[in-house]
């Protein structure tokens, strides 16, 4: 696909939960990451009967980028078939929605924004929280700031303003996959991921394992494809041990090629060091 960080809309993300409400929904888990958008759930909320306008009038454009015209927002049309729902927004990061942390300066990037849009992105939505106090108060702020906000490019926040309770997502994994009582007859708990890095800390799997693990007195390793913590970070995170699958085969192409093979020498290589 094309990217279009200062035009793509979480419109869509509405329509989907307004067709959960049309189902006959009580309880929505609203699972969310990996979007291409970047409009702080300004599309999601217009599908569901928010409006947003400029000082002409206008609806503002689609994306982003057209927060910055918003003059004003109200939000007294929202489906009122929400109000009756329980509703968990589930991200694995915990991002708030603006600043060096916010989503359109970790994520945007990912989603073609150049350094000039991940500017624009960013005063973008800290003008949209900031009009949106006048629709809703000071929790318009407070939300902004939460934990999760800034997920899939602040749909987060939008969740947040329709009443969405946050929860980590690997939290809600580990209770439907039932990891507590399997993690009662474990002897050793192994998690991964592709890239172990500074993201993995913000409420991804492998950090949130790791978390549940230690806390029943069980010891960590993670397999990944590359490694980007060192040991001591690793540590505090509740991972004893880090295997990159890059020790074994420095050439990343590689890696991907023959992943297999080289994840079942890594698995001899965790036997011996933890099983042995």
């Amino acid at each position: 696909g094309v990217f279009a960080p200062l035009t793509a809309s979480t419109y869509g993300s509405g329509e989907l939960l307004r067709a959960a409400l049309d189902a006959g929904a009580r309880s929505i888990v609203f699972g969310v990451g990996g979007s291409a958008t970047t409009d702080g759930g300004a599309g999601m909320l217009s599908a569901l009967g928010a409006r947003f306008v400029t000082a002409d009038g206008e609806p503002v454009a689609p994306g982003g980028g057209g927060l910055a015209e918003l003059a004003s927002a109200d939000l007294s049309g929202l489906d009122p078939r929400l109000a009756s729902v329980e509703f968990v927004l589930a991200s694995d990061v915990d991002n708030p929605l603006t600043g060096p942390k916010g989503a359109p300066a970790v994520y945007g990037p990912q989603k073609g924004a150049s350094p000039e849009d991940v500017e624009a992105l960013d005063a973008a939505l800290a003008h949209f929280a900031k009009v949106l106090e006048g629709a809703v108060g000071a929790k318009a702020a407070e939300f902004a700031a939460s934990p999760g906000a800034g997920a899939a490019g602040g749909i987060g926040y939008g969740a947040l303003l329709l009443g969405a309770g946050f929860r980590p997502g690997i939290e809600v994994m580990l209770d439907v996959l039932g990891f507590a009582p399997a993690l009662e007859r474990a002897d050793l708990v192994i998690t991964g991921e592709g890239s172990l890095d500074e993201q993995t800390l913000h409420g991804k799997a492998p950090a949130g394992v790791a978390a549940a693990a230690r806390a029943a007195g069980k010891e960590v390793v993670a397999v990944c494809g590359r490694l980007a913590l060192p040991p001591e970070v690793l540590g505090r995170a509740g991972i004893r041990r880090a295997y990159a699958l890059t020790d074994l085969e420095p050439d990343v192409a590689a890696c991907i090629a023959d992943a297999g093979p080289i994840l079942e020498r890594t698995a001899e290589r965790i036997a011996r060091d933890f099983l042995s």
